[in-house]
C-alpha cells in the first residue's frame, strides 16, 4: 500500500484508522514525492522537533519508492488520458498514482480523484 501526504499526516498524528489499514498491509510505501511534501511540511511546523523524531522512528518500516524511467512513462501517459478523459489531478497526486500502478499497488488516501485513475484501487480510512 502506498500512503499519500494526507495519509502519512494523519499516521504521524497518530489517527488510529491509518494505523489499523497498515497494520493489515504486507508493504507499507512512501512515494518520495510524499516524501518531499511531508518534509516541507515539516519544516514549517510549529512542532518540527516532534516530527523529525517520529519520522526518524518510523522511517524503517517503510518502503521509499523512488521516481524512474518507468514511472515516467507511466506517468506522462496517465497525465494525458487523465486530461482527455476530463478528470485531470493535481501533479503530485499524478506521480503518486504513476508509482501506485508501477507497483500494483493500492493507494491509502481520502482524495476521492485517486477513484479516476483506471487499475488503482484506493483506500480511505
Amino acid at each position: 500500500m502506498i500512503l499519500d501526504t494526507n495519509a502519512l499526516s494523519a499516521f504521524a498524528d497518530g489517527d488510529a484508522g491509518v494505523g489499523d489499514v497498515l497494520r493489515r498491509q504486507p508493504r507499507a510505501c512512501i512515494p518520495v514525492i510524499v516524501l518531499g511534501e511531508f518534509r516541507y511540511g515539516i519544516a514549517q511546523s510549529r512542532h518540527r522537533s516532534a516530527y523529525e523524531q517520529w519520522l526518524d522512528s518510523q522511517f524503517g518500516n517503510f518502503d521509499v519508492l523512488p521516481v524512474t524511467d518507468e514511472t515516467a512513462v507511466a506517468y506522462a501517459a496517465l497525465r494525458v488520458a487523465l486530461r482527455q478523459s476530463g478528470t485531470p489531478i493535481p501533479a503530485n497526486d499524478a506521480w503518486i498514482a504513476a508509482l501506485a500502478l508501477q507497483h500494483g499497488l493500492a493507494v491509502l488516501s481520502r482524495d476521492r480523484h485517486f477513484d479516476a485513475v483506471p487499475h488503482i484501487m484506493r483506500q480511505a480510512w
